[in-house]
């Protein structure tokens, strides 16, 4: 068996490492790593309605893990503001899975849609820093369900950022969706008064762009 020359057997590990690297790094930054950065395993889509068909859903919450990775971080060393968009669309799909929503939404052949968001970070977080995604419905009405995400520090519980979103149902409504989950009329609970004041804005926003 023909040796390759010291020189060329560094060179060809070298090669070889940094190959490694730059594709681990790619997929580290690319949609599918975000599987793996929520609970540590990739969700699988699956009908929660057959194991738990009376689901709390008004009162139940979902909790996602993730780390500060060197993809999410800006110039000024902690997580981009827009990542934590990105963070909560997966965090609500976990939701949505788990609960059953996915499954009922396929079901009647409708969809969902963000109509609306608004978040508010109270404390960056930085480069390796592990967090969890607290995301629950707070209440719906006829044309959508309202939702509350908090990115909670694994350090010391602080709620880092605190986000509200509409997420709109198409060709269906909220309460279509949760009979069919619930086998039951479920009721929606009380609008939080932040809920109230945010839908408020969003009416008067609509009013003027329409004006």
């Amino acid at each position: 068996m023909t040796q390759l020359p010291c020189r060329h057997y560094y060179l060809a590990a070298f090669l070889s490492a940094t190959l490694n690297h730059v594709v681990l790094a790619i997929y580290c930054s690319s949609p599918a790593m975000q599987w793996y950065r929520i609970d540590g395993k990739p969700c699988r889509a699956q009908s929660v309605v057959e194991t738990n068909p009376l689901l709390q859903i008004e009162t139940r919450a979902d909790s996602s893990k993730g780390i500060v990775l060197f993809q999410d971080i800006d110039f000024l060393g902690h997580m981009n503001n827009a990542r934590y968009l990105r963070e909560c669309d997966f965090a609500r799909l976990s939701l949505y899975i788990r609960n059953g929503l996915l499954h009922a939404t396929r079901k009647l052949k409708a969809n969902m849609v963000v109509g609306a968001a608004t978040i508010r970070y109270r404390r960056s977080l930085h480069l390796f820093e592990q967090f969890r995604i607290r995301s629950r419905i707070l209440c719906w009405d006829e044309k959508a369900f309202y939702i509350e995400q908090e990115f909670i520090s694994c350090k010391d519980s602080f709620v880092c950022a605190t986000m509200l979103c509409r997420q709109n149902v198409l060709y269906s409504t909220p309460d279509k969706l949760l009979q069919l989950l619930c086998k039951r009329k479920v009721e929606c609970p009380d609008f939080p008064d932040e809920v109230l004041l945010w839908t408020k804005y969003n009416q008067a926003s609509s009013a003027r762009l329409r004006a």
